[in-house]
């Protein structure tokens, strides 16, 4: 059911709220997430507080913890911004002046300790849930750290691209093959101010930085039967459209192509691909005109690989260098970005070579144990999910050694979230039965459980999922 006009009153309020708190404030700590969208969000944030001329501080966090929530509650900052992070933990928190712009399902614990004398006022908790939307894909938390910002000074418009970026980067565009929602409205504002363009096109990664051929060859969900995963056929396709793969000794990519020659190429490739799957391959992708060609930035969702490539590695300073506009920071994203594809790829390969998948009635799984690094093994297990290579009308769930037990991601499809799934319940509940702590959205969420409860945890997990969607 959509937000309300009442609803968007009341967000609009608590936003009023919030922007008197940035203005008040004397100095500000910033916590933001390592992810495109935490990245993206703290980006917004800082330099949402430098054009406020405050005195602040940007940290990243891979996940909350008893650590941060020390953080939190004894910073001496008179103001603590959390962004694209901190809903699930809102009854850890004990000091006043804290706001959070964040997307994942809220603690449910928090209201209920609160008595009916309460004003609320000592944390300003900005998220979709709170006002009849949801935080998987009608906004993200770069959306929300935005609308603050925009709320706080208008000019701050030219931040709407990064939010964009967040968005896509947490695949908020990947059920309707577009931004809908409160994310459509700030992808509005990017374009009317000239910072970005909306394309439509086919939907594969690469567009602005792989050779054509390759990018025809890499691409997946969907994949194109006959060329994905084919590098001789995807040059014997490109011939048979009479479209050139070089221009003299440069490989040309799909963006060099003449209209008429993505266009010739697309309806083919459409032809090739399944009914039921061309709503994925073609659809809505976001341009930034102003980036440098070739930097991996003039696309949505090759910005958000540059700064998960760069978070996921903890250089998440990389990201927001280059999130301000940066561009000596390309060479450090570059690196990152290398190792990124080339982690993904031994990953993948690793999962598949051991024969790590398991299957249950209504889960599957695999345990990387120490192989695969707990900051990039929810991106591994969503490429899991949509390689063709598992089943995709379950869950995965996805197991990795981390420094305080076993990191757990978890990812499903919009389908059976349409059906009643909410990863982010199964993963708070199951997680809490076992003595850890989760959550996160209904379509991916996470949780850090001890080492020697997965059995039990994947017991509890399998029960839920059979409740919600049997």
């Amino acid at each position: 059911m959509p937000a309300t006009a009442g609803d968007l009153r009341r967000m609009q309020r608590d936003l009023d709220s919030a922007a008197e708190a940035l203005s008040q404030a004397s100095d500000i700590l910033i916590i933001s997430h390592i992810d495109a969208d935490g990245i993206s969000a703290g980006a917004i944030a800082d330099m949402t507080c430098e054009r406020l001329g405050k005195e602040h501080t940007v940290r990243f966090e891979k996940k909350i913890t008893e650590e941060t929530i020390d953080l939190v509650n004894s910073s001496t900052q008179s103001l603590v911004w959390i962004c694209d992070l901190g809903s699930g933990y809102l009854s850890e928190f004990t000091r006043d002046d804290i706001i959070i712009t964040d997307h994942h399902v809220p603690d449910p614990r928090w209201r209920r300790k609160q008595t009916v004398l309460d004003s609320f006022v000592g944390i300003r908790h900005l998220n979709p849930h709170s006002y009849g939307m949801d935080g998987s894909y009608e906004v993200c938390g770069a959306g929300m750290t935005y609308l603050l910002s925009k709320t706080v000074d208008p000019a701050n418009i030219d931040l709407a691209y990064l939010a964009v970026v967040g968005a896509v980067g947490d695949f908020q565009d990947s059920n309707t093959s577009g931004l809908v929602s409160l994310n459509r409205t700030i992808m509005a504002d990017a374009q009317a101010n000239g910072d970005m363009v909306v394309d439509h096109d086919l939907r594969f990664f690469g567009r602005e930085t792989r050779p054509v051929n390759q990018y025809l060859q890499f691409s997946s969900d969907p994949q194109i039967p006959g060329l994905s995963d084919n590098a001789a056929a995807c040059l014997q396709f490109l011939d048979r459209m009479g479209i050139k793969g070089k221009d003299g000794s440069r490989w040309r990519r799909w963006d060099d192509l003449a209209p008429e020659e993505k266009e010739r190429a697309t309806e083919a490739i459409l032809d090739m691909i399944p009914e039921n799957d061309r709503g994925r391959a073609f659809g809505e992708m976001y341009r930034f005109p102003d980036q440098p060609a070739g930097s991996g930035l003039r696309d949505a969702k090759e910005f958000a690989t540059v700064l998960n490539s760069c978070g996921r590695y903890d250089d998440a300073g990389t990201g927001l260098r280059i999130c301000r506009g940066d561009m000596t920071a390309l060479k450090d994203a570059e690196r990152n970005r290398s190792d990124h594809r080339k982690y993904i790829s031994s990953a993948m390969s690793y999962i598949r070579d051991n024969h790590l998948l398991r299957e249950r009635r209504f889960i599957q799984w695999f345990d990387a144990g120490s192989e695969i690094k707990e900051t990039v093994v929810g991106i591994v297990a969503g490429m899991v999910l949509s390689s063709g290579e598992c089943a995709r009308n379950i869950p995965i769930i996805a197991f990795a050694d981390s420094d305080d037990g076993v990191k757990v991601s978890a990812r499903a499809n919009r389908s059976l979230v349409d059906r009643g799934l909410d990863l982010s319940q199964i993963m708070k509940t199951a997680s809490e039965l076992v003595g850890g702590y989760g959550g996160g959205h209904t379509i991916a969420a996470g949780a850090t459980i001890p080492a020697d409860r997965k059995e039990d945890f994947l017991d509890i997990v399998e029960d839920l999922v059979s409740s919600q969607v049997e």
